[in-house]
């Protein structure tokens, strides 16, 4: 049985770093990093995610963004490669649904890789919800666990 592929948006890993009294579903967020450290899913982003998580925890919260930003930076979250099927993806979401191209890269990212986009922003996910593959956080559960391999020969 494979890992499920999960690609989260940036909204969801703010939710990581970010104070969780303020934060709805930041439960939800801390069970994808759990799953992920884990290895019960795989996380691949967008190259922009740092940028894009970056601008928001600069603004919100200089005084921690070294700390936070330089934790994230440490989970080692593997980047997704730039490529033309990418790419094309990314702007026929961002045309045919007229959203964002930061938001369609991480979409794209999901469809492209045969993943699921985890999102908080519930708007986009009902805006684009027939291409597939997206889910808000507050609808994303953690797969069960998987029996951890060890030895030669499993």
């Amino acid at each position: 049985m494979s890992v499920p592929l999960v690609v989260p948006h940036a909204s969801v890993l703010l939710k990581w770093v970010l104070p969780s009294d303020d934060e709805p579903n930041a439960d939800r967020a801390l069970l994808l990093r759990t799953a992920i450290l884990e290895e019960t899913v795989r996380a691949l982003v967008p190259a922009l995610w740092l940028y894009e998580v970056g601008n928001t925890v600069a603004r919100r919260f200089p005084a921690q963004a070294t700390v936070w930003l330089s934790a994230l930076m440490k989970f080692g979250i593997e980047e997704a490669p730039l490529s033309n099927p990418w790419l094309a993806k990314t702007l026929e979401l961002s045309n045919r649904y007229e959203v964002s191209f930061y938001d369609a890269a991480y979409h794209a990212v999901a469809l492209v890789h045969g993943g699921l986009f985890v999102t908080t922003d519930a708007r986009y996910a009902s805006r684009v919800t027939e291409s597939g593959s997206v889910m808000t956080l507050s609808a994303w559960t953690s797969p069960k666990l998987l029996p951890r391999r060890s030895g030669k020969n499993q």
